[in-house]
């Protein structure tokens, strides 16, 4: 039986041999836990939560010591916000459970994807393992997680941290699995394996699009540009804190941070001073072009600025600003191609448009989505609901967030948007999901539909129970030539084709059923202290 293993992770084979029997592993543990009820599945989701809970300053401060991106306290709220508050969110909600629709005669069963894909950035890591793994558990799903490179060590351990909670509260082996050694031909093998139900995809745009193109279901997020209209009619003080407590979030780091302000003519200087009194530091025209040179100087943004303080940056520009800096606003005379500072800018740095009026300022906001952005956010401030309606019709954004900071609020905080570090962007980003990404998008049903005829009656489905609350087969009971894997609905054995002359049941003395057992034994080894020790 080592020969076999040893075969699948012999010379060249071995990334794809580990990632081979991550995915059987991760089959058997989602086909094993398609069968938990709710109450099992709450369990595991609350103790997973608890522990992400737990260490959610400790994996905020690893994620900036190793990436070097934003700032430890917001992360630290964004942990808290994915772990005990995502399940809060969902906690009225069941994915696991029949609904019975006596008035329709239909009855709706929950059936789970199987195993998801996951690519998380090195932007928002953790909180991005945490949301995703999440999502899994409570939708019956296993989740193999792909870290960013630049933030494998610390998704590591926030991973199996959360894999060793749900497994102490019951979750079978194997159902939340992490790619330790991360790389493109390894996670290009995962994508297009058969055995991945679908792809969750956050990251850059080719990674994005190689999901989209691995031949697997694939729920992918585009890039952000989100303008910031603010009319003659806006609370100015109000929408100046609000812009700058968006723009410092994390030091910019989410893609549903403001791109550019677009401000009517009007009230443009004294929207200017509001900014100035809330945090930000206007650059003069010299200091403008400095940035402009330093953020897009080589064709595309800078990285080395990616997540990074307003000081730093202006410290690296040669700019003396005041230590409370927390956004440089950087006035600009028009958006569009030739001019780099209307692009998104994942970092502190915030640019300043004057318009006419109400019609030029959301041709302005349509031309910034049209550059990037589209299908993703924008925001306005106004207290005249024709502008707020004209600005969302017009512009291509499918989050359009009014009087509030467009970070926090586009991604379902501080609005009543669905809580997500996971955008879909729609048809208008090439995207197959078009609102925040949540369990429900992980979860399809099976619909009983009774005839509709008056005539034909509704049985009682009240008290029944459907097969995916017995309890999970044991490994060797699945259907005949799975080797190692437990088909998803694959009827229970006979108890009789075990049978001891004696009494008592033979299952291990079936040859093939005793192989599964010594291949599942040999991979959790395997997988174990090949994948489970961070940093190695």
């Amino acid at each position: 039986m080592n020969a076999i293993v040893d075969e699948l992770l012999a010379g060249e084979k071995r990334q794809t041999g580990t990632a081979d029997m991550m995915l059987q592993l991760a089959e058997w543990a989602a086909a094993s836990y398609a069968r938990y009820d709710r109450g099992a599945v709450d369990r595991i989701v609350k103790a997973a939560a608890e522990a992400a809970f737990a260490m959610a300053g400790p994996m905020a401060e690893a994620a900036v010591k190793e990436t070097g991106f934003g700032v430890v306290e917001h992360k630290k709220i964004k942990n808290e916000i994915c772990s005990k508050g995502l399940v809060e969110a969902y906690r009225s909600q069941d994915f696991c459970s029949k609904r019975v629709i006596a008035e329709q005669k239909m009855v709706e069963l929950p059936r789970a994807a199987g195993v998801v894909f996951a690519l998380t950035p090195s932007t928002n890591p953790i909180c991005t393992v945490y949301f995703k793994v999440l999502l899994a558990l409570m939708t019956r799903n296993a989740i193999i997680l792909s870290p960013h490179p630049m933030a494998k060590k610390c998704s590591v351990e926030a991973a199996n941290a959360m894999a060793k909670a749900a497994e102490a509260a019951g979750a079978p082996s194997g159902l939340i699995q992490i790619v330790a050694e991360p790389n493109l031909p390894l996670i290009d093998h995962i994508m297009k394996s058969p055995r991945v139900a679908v792809i969750l995809a956050t990251g850059g745009t080719p990674m994005v699009r190689a999901a989209y193109s691995s031949g697997n279901p694939a729920i992918g997020v585009g890039p952000g540009n989100a303008p910031a209209f603010v009319d003659a009619s806006a609370d100015l003080n109000a929408a100046a804190k609000r812009i700058i407590q968006s723009k410092s979030f994390d030091n910019s780091i989410l893609c549903t941070n403001e791109s550019v302000v677009v401000a009517e003519e009007t009230i443009a200087d004294a929207l200017t001073q509001a900014l100035a009194k809330a945090g930000a530091y206007v650059a003069k025209p010299d200091e403008v072009d400095a940035l402009r040179n330093y953020l897009f100087g080589l064709g595309s943004f800078n990285i080395d600025a990616l997540g990074k303080s307003a000081t730093e940056i202006a410290t690296r520009v040669g700019l003396k600003v005041p230590a409370s800096t927390k956004v440089l606003l950087v006035p600009i005379d028009r958006v569009g191609i030739d001019e780099a500072l209307s692009k998104e800018k994942l970092c502190p740095v915030l640019g300043f448009v004057r318009v006419p009026h109400i019609h030029a300022g959301i041709s302005t906001a349509r031309a910034l989505i049209r550059m990037s952005g589209a299908g993703h956010s924008a925001a306005i401030h106004s207290s005249t609901p024709a502008t707020i309606l004209a600005f969302a019709s017009a512009v291509k954004a499918l989050r359009v967030v009014v009087n509030a900071p467009c970070s926090q609020g586009a991604a379902g905080f501080g609005t009543h948007l669905a809580p997500s570090f996971t955008i879909g962007t729609g048809f208008f980003g090439r995207s197959s999901v078009g609102e925040n990404i949540g369990p429900q998008h992980l979860v399809n049903w099976t619909r009983i539909a009774y005839s509709d005829e008056a005539g034909e009656a509704f049985g009682e489905f009240s008290g029944l129970e459907s097969w995916n609350s017995n309890p999970p087969l044991p490994v060797g009971r699945e259907a005949p030539m799975t080797i190692g894997r437990l088909q998803e609905g694959s009827e229970r054995a006979d108890e009789s084709l075990f049978a001891r002359p004696g009494g008592g049941v033979a299952i291990m003395d079936d040859e093939i059923a005793a192989m599964r057992e010594e291949i599942r034994r040999i991979v959790l080894e395997e997988l174990r202290s090949a994948l489970r020790k961070p940093g190695k």
